[in-house]
């Protein structure tokens, strides 16, 4: 079986992604792959990201977050929650498909959630 690392690699290797993190709820890097992030900050940032993203969900009576994605001026960020106490964030470039990306995360979310 595949391993968190693995797993991460494999992102990472994926066509149009850029970088690829494993966060805590602590906003602590676990684990990543690719370049062009300062990784500290980002991943400090993410839970708070998600705490916010969760509550407007709950707010708006729609549950919480499972996955999200953020376009900015250069790239795509999608968000997973894996669990409790992870997140996994994953950057795709400019005009990258990440149909195909959310389709695979929404499918296999929990069990990348056992690798944390």
């Amino acid at each position: 079986m595949a391993g968190l690392r693995d797993v991460v690699r494999a992102l990472g290797g994926r066509p149009g992604v850029t970088a690829v993190m494993v966060v805590s709820g602590d906003g602590l890097t676990i684990d990543q792959a690719g370049s062009g992030l300062d990784a500290d900050t980002v991943a400090a940032l993410v839970p708070a990201i998600v705490s916010n993203a969760k509550r407007l969900g709950t707010s708006a009576g729609q549950g919480e977050l499972a996955i999200g994605a953020f376009e900015f001026a250069g790239a795509t960020a999608v968000i997973a929650t894996l669990g409790a106490d992870a997140i996994l964030l994953v950057f795709c470039g400019q005009g990258a498909d990440i149909g195909q990306l959310l389709f695979d995360l929404n499918a296999h979310r929990t069990a990348l959630a056992t690798l944390v």
